[in-house]
């Protein structure tokens, strides 16, 4: 029985495995930086370890430091959320020899699928469709001109381990290959230490779908679903949902069969998620799988009823599977928007920086995932994400208008985030109709329909309160402790 879990991760994702395991009766241990010694995830533990200084390579990636902790907390087992070591074979591994239960899938599963050009290959062998392209990476410049002129113009050069859209060109023509190759090559080298890349057939204007799996160690499978995953910026999803507009329940059984597929190919253990590219003409084709938690699995939890992260740590403690395929159903819409503190008319720069106040959306149909607080930091070691807003519907109309209330109301004093831009795209008539796809916001938000945020009052009155208190402090604007009951007042009267 696992009875301890040590979170290898810090944020808003460390929180959410918290709640999981509270509920759960399993006590919690979480590992922090110096620079994340006041975090929420820190102060809700049951237990906390300082693994090193502020940078991720000193302390968060650290693999002795984290084992270290966990086996000074007496922990059965390690949770690596999403990031950082959570698709490290050789962490995996580790836990493994050092008797701790790492709550997620076996090395060998991670390392098959690590590389994407050896996931390619594999999925092909088990029948899985792959997008046309080589299953190997290309020698050289010479080798891709010659793979891309017999897959034909457009093509995508990928990185081979390559992730969240790093090493990724996309090259319409001969004339751009040489450049493109080079540009893509030297940051996948910075990236992933790997300057490999493979070409593959670009499907013009692609839907980006996903499937969620759970596998235990008993040989049983079953698939929760699709996420719509289109809406990305720079290859990078900032907005989710489940179900697709676009898959029927045919089409969702054809996919969840194929994914299944996937995961029995490699042997699978725990939740895992099978990434599909699908053309306008409603085929699709295996991208790649993710070996951990996705970021966007609260979409799928809030239509299936399915917690996730329980259902990890059951199947880590060899737990067979509570649900067979027809026990799973998808109930309403949910849209998940992630909340960045980055500025949308500053080329998306990051902002990180102390967080004068917050106010976090409620009310019916909300979730909120966030590690943000009102005298907290966004650091500038970390991933500017800062919340995860997820909202419910009967319908997709009616979730789309849960989230345009929960992003107004969702309020943040002191920094910068993609608030409005979030807002915009959920407005936009294109998503409004499920007209999605990978393109959508090079082809929508471009700077003729992208401007200046709108004002919003209570912000402007909390940005006013706190720069008047400040200056009769003959301070900075920083509102610690008890000072910030004007702030207070003033969101509580701007929300009546």
């Amino acid at each position: 029985m696992i009875k301890k879990v040590l979170i290898a991760n810090r944020g808003e994702i460390a929180l959410r495995i918290i709640r999981a395991l509270r509920e759960m009766g399993i006590d919690s241990a979480v590992v922090f930086s110096e620079a994340d010694r006041d975090s929420r995830h820190v102060r809700q533990a049951d237990e906390a370890y300082c693994i090193g200084p502020a940078p991720s390579s000193q302390s968060y990636l650290s693999v002795e430091s984290v084992i270290k902790a966990a086996k000074q907390s007496g922990a059965d087992a390690v949770h690596p959320g999403y990031g950082f070591l959570s698709e490290n074979a050789a962490f995996a591994r580790r836990c493994i020899e050092e008797g701790l239960v790492f709550i997620g899938p076996g090395p060998e599963a991670m390392e098959a699928m690590g590389t994407k050009t050896t996931a390619r290959k594999i999925m092909a062998d088990a029948g899985v469709p792959v997008v046309p392209g080589t299953l190997e990476a290309v020698a050289g410049l010479e080798e891709a001109q010659q793979e891309a002129e017999k897959a034909g113009y457009p093509v995508m050069l990928k990185a081979s381990a390559g992730g969240g859209g790093k090493g990724m060109r996309l090259v319409n023509s001969a004339g751009e290959l040489d450049s493109a190759f080079r540009d893509a090559s030297s940051e996948a080298e910075k990236s992933f230490c790997d300057g490999s890349l493979y070409i593959e057939k670009a499907i013009v204007k692609p839907r980006h779908i996903e499937v969620q799996v759970l596998c235990d160690s008993h040989g049983n499978a079953i698939h929760l679903g699709e996420r719509e995953c289109s809406i990305q910026r720079r290859h990078q999803k900032i907005v989710e949902e489940a179900p697709s507009p676009f898959v029927t329940p045919e089409l969702r059984e054809k996919m969840g069969e194929i994914a299944l597929r996937a995961a029995r190919a490699v042997n699978y253990v725990n939740a895992g998620t099978i990434e599909f590219l699908m053309a306008p003409d409603g085929n699709f084709y295996f991208m790649e799988m993710n070996t951990r938690l996705q970021v966007e699995h609260a979409v799928t939890e809030v239509v299936t009823g399915v917690d996730i992260v329980k259902e990890q740590v059951r199947i880590a403690d060899g737990e067979r599977l509570g649900l067979e395929q027809k026990d799973v159903a998808m109930r309403g819409w949910a849209i998940e928007c992630r909340i960045y503190a980055e500025d949308p008319m500053s080329n998306f720069l990051p902002c990180p920086g102390k967080v004068v106040a917050v106010r976090l959306p409620e009310g019916p149909g909300v979730r909120v995932d966030s590690s943000i607080y009102g005298s907290g930091e966004v650091s500038i070691h970390y991933d500017p994400m800062i919340a995860r807003v997820i909202t419910w519907g009967a319908g997709r109309r009616e979730a789309i208008e849960v989230m345009r209330r929960a992003l107004e109301e969702f309020q943040i004093v002191g920094i910068r985030s993609n608030r409005d831009f979030l807002r915009r795209i959920v407005e936009h008539p294109e998503f409004q109709r499920g007209e999605l796809d990978t393109g959508f916001i090079a082809r929508n938000m471009g700077s003729g329909e992208y401007g200046p945020p709108d004002s919003h009052p209570v912000a402007e009155i909390a940005a006013a309160i706190v720069a008047l208190e400040s200056s009769r402090r003959g301070s900075s604007p920083r509102v610690p402790g008890k000072e910030i009951s004007a702030w207070r007042l003033a969101l509580r009267e701007g929300s009546k």
